[in-house]
């Protein structure tokens, strides 16, 4: 087995708590089943979110909204660039599998998608 990772980005309509866990736990439930991931070969999960965003942190989401708790989450501030997507959450997932990396999904939602136009068919 090998350590790969997965990105993935949303975008939330508003600063709101709901928003962030909602789009939150979309992101993270559709990287699972797109990668048909078992919850055992997730090593770690880091979020960053736009500084427009700070109504709640993105982990939260996975332990409220998925009821996943044993693995480490961590949040960070995105570097902010002038011009860049706003209300924008990104994820990097670092996995354990016997996949290739061409076999891997990585998943963009929303307005999102302007990121990697290449990724978000």
């Amino acid at each position: 087995m090998k350590v790969l990772a997965i990105r993935g980005a949303t975008t939330v309509s508003s600063n709101t708590r709901e928003d962030i866990l909602k789009e939150s736990a979309l992101l993270i439930k559709t990287i699972i089943d797109e990668n048909k991931l078992d919850i055992d070969d997730i090593i770690s999960i880091c979020f960053t979110m736009t500084k427009d965003l700070d109504a709640v942190y993105p982990a939260v989401a996975v332990r409220e909204y998925l009821d996943i708790v044993d693995i480490p989450l961590l949040n960070f501030e995105e570097k902010y660039v002038v011009g860049s997507l706003t209300k924008c959450i990104r994820v990097l997932m670092h996995i354990n599998s016997d996949k290739n990396k061409s076999d891997i999904r990585h998943i963009y939602l929303n307005e999102s998608k302007i990121l990697r136009p290449d990724l978000s068919k």
